[in-house]
């Protein structure tokens, strides 16, 4: 384990980002140039608020892959604070928003650096067998934003069970 797998920072915020690993995985950003990018693409307003009106440069989140088997992959660092999501103004783009007017972007993004791949996927099914991470945004019902609020103590919880050789 790197030294960033370490129990959470009170100064600090921690997140969770939600994606299909068809549409963008941990793999493609680990493989990309810096193992940098942006996160666009969000069409929803609070995700939206917390990267433009909370996260922070310096922010740690969780990757997760949502979808047939869905599970924490690993930790980004967030590397800017939110900006306008240029994609929403782009047609070509496939995160155009037609809804865009005189050419600015109503959404935000912020970019990410991968720091570190979790040797092994933490399921769903094991999240959600661990009473410490009830209260996590992502275990709630209905709960379907890619932009999520880890507390310190959920982060800690989860950076415990990467230390686990099995759920």
């Amino acid at each position: 384990m790197t030294k960033i797998a370490q129990a959470a920072h009170r100064d600090r915020h921690y997140w969770l980002l939600k994606s299909e690993p068809g549409t963008f995985s941990f793999d493609d950003l680990w493989n990309s140039t810096g193992r940098k990018t942006h996160w666009d693409g969000v069409r929803n307003f609070q995700a939206r608020n917390y990267m433009r009106d909370e996260m922070k440069k310096g922010d740690l989140a969780f990757f997760y892959h949502s979808g047939a088997e869905p599970g924490i992959v690993g930790i980004v660092e967030i590397t800017s604070e939110g900006y306008p999501d240029h994609t929403a103004v782009d047609p070509k783009d496939p995160h155009y928003d037609p809804k865009t007017k005189n050419g600015e972007s109503q959404w935000s993004m912020v970019d990410l650096h991968a720091i570190e791949r979790f040797p092994r996927v933490i399921p769903l099914s094991e999240l959600r067998g661990k009473p410490e991470l009830e209260g996590m945004p992502l275990l709630q019902k209905g709960s379907r934003l890619s932009v999520q609020k880890v507390g310190a103590a959920e982060w800690n919880a989860v950076i415990a069970l990467t230390k686990q050789t099995s759920g």
